[in-house]
């Protein structure tokens, strides 16, 4: 089977558990969500692309075992820990200084006309955030080694492959989670036009999702 040709145990299992991480929220989907709500379809699958490629390095460094030498170094855990809390903090922060904005501009016509849920700067770069916001997660790093160790099988000749598919598996079925959130988005997004008082509630959400996100980020033991 291709289970045992590839060192993989039990496949099954870890697609369904897969699926179920996937599905969990977290501030990589809420993101690319907002992301998407806020300049469409190409700026979301920008979004995206960070988020895959920030997760294609933490199952690198994963199956490399760093993940298990920042577990077994605390003080290097808790630099990358309030790194990533305070960097989603500051999300959070620029998110709910542009629901103030919108807020205040919501009786202008001028006003634009979708959400903007992270300031103009954020705007510029939803590639670039989003990537930093998967690599400052090292409760991520720990859960990668964690789970994949459990479907290798480790007198198998060639783990590398083993975790090529495990993780090919993983990015696939986070693709397909992030386009169905993307054209959430742009849903939402048509929802929010002319309606300045939802659309600033609406970033006032996901904004005190980021700094919910930030203080268990900060309170996280390795």
């Amino acid at each position: 089977m291709m289970a045992g040709v590839l060192g993989i145990t039990d496949i099954w299992t870890y697609v369904l558990g897969t699926v179920a991480i996937v599905l969990l929220p977290g501030p990589n989907s809420i993101f690319v969500l907002s992301t998407a709500a806020q300049r469409g379809v190409a700026a979301g699958y920008r979004a995206a692309g960070g988020v895959f490629v920030g997760d294609g390095v933490l199952m690198f460094l994963s199956a490399a075992g760093v993940a298990s030498l920042v577990q077994a170094y605390p003080p290097l855990f808790l630099v990358i820990k309030y790194a990533g809390a305070a960097y989603l903090g500051y999300v959070g922060l620029t998110m709910l200084r542009g629901a103030w904005r919108r807020w205040r501009t919501r009786n202008d016509p001028a006003a634009p006309r979708l959400i903007d849920a992270a300031g103009p700067a954020a705007l510029r770069s939803p590639f670039r955030k989003a990537l930093v916001i998967s690599l400052l997660n090292p409760k991520a790093i720990l859960f990668f080694v964690s789970f994949f160790i459990q479907f290798v099988d480790p007198g198998y000749a060639w783990p590398a492959l083993s975790f090529l598919l495990l993780g090919l598996i993983a990015q696939v079925t986070s693709a397909l989670y992030l386009t169905a959130l993307i054209f959430t988005g742009t849903f939402l997004a048509a929802q929010f036009r002319r309606r300045h008082r939802l659309a600033a509630g609406a970033t006032t959400g996901v904004a005190a999702l980021f700094l919910g996100f930030s203080l268990k980020l900060a309170t996280a033991t390795a």
